[in-house]
C-alpha cells in the first residue's frame, strides 16, 4: 500500500495541472470502489474549480469551494493527468474531466485507475471533517501542504507522554494512526533503526531522550523519501509514471538475514502486531 511519501509525492505531482482548473464533468465506470461513490461527486463538484490539493494522512483531497473529493489510493490505486479523451483500460474506473485553465473543454483527465479496487473516492462538504479524518493523530511532518487538523505537535516530547502506561511494541504504537498519522510499515522500521530502538521494545518502557531521537528519525526517513519518489511498491507508480528510488536505499525492512549497515551481523526477523518486522538486535535495544 502506497504510505505517505509516496501520497505526497503523488499531491506534490498533480497539484501543478490540477489547481485551478474547473471540473466540468465526472465520468464513473462504476458505481463504488472500497465502498459506495457518493451523489455529490456527480451532482456537486462538476462545475467547481480545484483551488487546493491537500493531503491527510494517506488521503488526498482535491478542494473546492463547495467541499473536496477524499480519495485513497488503497492498494493499488493510482493518479494520472492525461491529455483529454485518452482511451479507456479495464481498470479505469473514474475521470474527472478539466478544463483548459481558462475555462475552456476540454482540457486535461484526471484519471483514478485501481485494479483491486481498495481505494475510494467519497464527498467531505465544506466546513465538515470526514469521519475517516476524525480522531487522527497529528502530521508527522510540516503542516505546509497538508489539511492537518490536528492540535498536538508531533515530537519526541508528544511521543513520550502519549507511551506512558502502554506495554504495545513501540513499532506498533508508532503505527497506530490515532498516534501520528502516514507511518506505515516501511518508514516505521527505517526510523527506528535510524534510532537505534529495537520495534519489540514496550512503548511505555521508552526514555524521553530516545523519543526524541525516533521522532527526529521519522520526520528525516519520510522527508527524505519524499525527495527521492517515495519508496518503490509493486503497484506504485509516481505520477510522471516513474517509480520511486527510496527502495534502493533502505536499511531494515526488507532486508532480513542480510547484514547491518552499521555492524555487519544478520538481520533478525519477527512478525510484531501481523507486520513483518527487521531489525538490528545489535545496533537496536
Amino acid at each position: 500500500m502506497p504510505e505517505l511519501p509516496e501520497v505526497e509525492t503523488t499531491r506534490r505531482g498533480l497539484a501543478p495541472h490540477v489547481e485551478g482548473r474547473r471540473v466540468t464533468g465526472v465520468i464513473l465506470r462504476r458505481p463504488d470502489l472500497r465502498w459506495p461513490i457518493p451523489p455529490e461527486i456527480s451532482d456537486v463538484l462538476p462545475g467547481q474549480r480545484i483551488v487546493a490539493v491537500s493531503r491527510r494522512a494517506k488521503y488526498l483531497l482535491l478542494e473546492t469551494d463547495a467541499g473536496s473529493a477524499l480519495l485513497h489510493l488503497g492498494m493499488s490505486g493510482s493518479l494520472r493527468v492525461l491529455p483529454a479523451s485518452p482511451p479507456v483500460g479495464a481498470h479505469d474506473h473514474v475521470d474527472l474531466v478539466l478544463d483548459d485553465g481558462g475555462g475552456h473543454a476540454p482540457g486535461r483527465v484526471l484519471r483514478f485507475n485501481d485494479p483491486r479496487r481498495f481505494g475510494c473516492l467519497l464527498w467531505q462538504p465544506a466546513g465538515e471533517t470526514h469521519a475517516l479524518l476524525r480522531g487522527l493523530g497529528p502530521e508527522p511532518l510540516s503542516p505546509e501542504g497538508n489539511s492537518s487538523g490536528a492540535s498536538d505537535v508531533f515530537d519526541g516530547d508528544y511521543l513520550f507522554a502519549r507511551s506512558r502506561g502502554r506495554s504495545a511494541p513501540v513499532k506498533s504504537f508508532l503505527m497506530d494512526q490515532r498516534i501520528v498519522v502516514g507511518v506505515g510499515n516501511i518508514y516505521a522500521a527505517e526510523a527506528l533503526f535510524a534510532a537505534g530502538i529495537s520495534p519489540q521494545r514496550a512503548a511505555g518502557r521508552i526514555a524521553r531522550a530516545r523519543y526524541v531521537l525516533l521522532a527526529d528519525a521519522v520526520k528525516a526517513v519520510l522527508a527524505h523519501a519524499i525527495t527521492r519518489g517515495g519508496t518503490t511498491l509493486r503497484d506504485f507508480l509516481s505520477p510522471d509514471g516513474a517509480p520511486g528510488y527510496f527502495e534502493q536505499e533502505l536499511s531494515a525492512y526488507g532486508r532480513e538475514g542480510e547484514p547491518c549497515k552499521r555492524c555487519g551481523r544478520p538481520l533478525k526477523h519477527a512478525w510484531i502486531g501481523q507486520r513483518a518486522s527487521v531489525w538490528c538486535a545489535h545496533c537496536q535495544r
